[in-house]
C-alpha cells in the first residue's frame, strides 16, 4: 500500500513537471512611441504598446500589443546589450518613403534589445 502511494506521488510529480517543461517561453516589455511608425507592413500610431517575444535565444516571433489587443507582428531577433538600458527606448530608421521604421527596441534595465526584421527592400541606408 505504501509503495502504491509513493508510486502515485512521484507520478503527480513528474507531471508536474512535465508541464512545465513544455510551457510556451514568453517574454514582454513595454514601450512608447512618440511617432508614427511601421512594424512590418503595420503602421503603428504615437502611444504605448507591449512587445511579446517567443522563440529561442536567436530568432523570435514578435507581437506588438496595444490596450490588449493585438495590432502587429514580426519576425526579429534577440540582442545582449553590452549593459541593461538605462530606459526603455526605440530606434527608427527612415525608409525610402520617408516614413519611420521600428527597428530595435531597449528595455529599461534590460541587458537585451529586440531587433525586429525589416520588410525588404523598404530601408533607405
Amino acid at each position: 500500500m505504501q509503495s502504491m502511494k509513493y508510486l502515485a506521488l512521484s507520478s503527480a510529480v513528474v507531471v508536474l513537471l512535465s508541464v512545465g517543461a513544455f510551457a510556451k517561453n514568453t517574454n514582454s516589455g513595454t514601450f512608447d512611441l512618440t511617432q508614427p511608425a511601421r512594424v512590418g507592413t503595420t503602421e503603428l500610431s504615437p502611444g504605448h504598446y507591449k512587445a511579446e517575444w517567443l522563440g529561442p535565444n536567436g530568432d523570435v516571433h514578435i507581437t506588438i500589443v496595444k490596450n490588449g489587443k493585438e495590432v502587429a507582428d514580426v519576425q526579429g531577433r534577440i540582442k545582449r546589450l553590452p549593459s541593461p538600458a538605462p530606459y526603455s527606448a526605440v530606434t527608427l530608421r527612415t525608409m525610402d518613403d520617408q516614413r519611420q521604421r521600428i527597428e530595435e527596441i531597449d528595455f529599461g534595465s534590460s541587458p537585451y534589445a529586440l531587433v525586429l526584421s525589416p520588410v525588404l527592400g523598404s530601408v533607405s541606408q
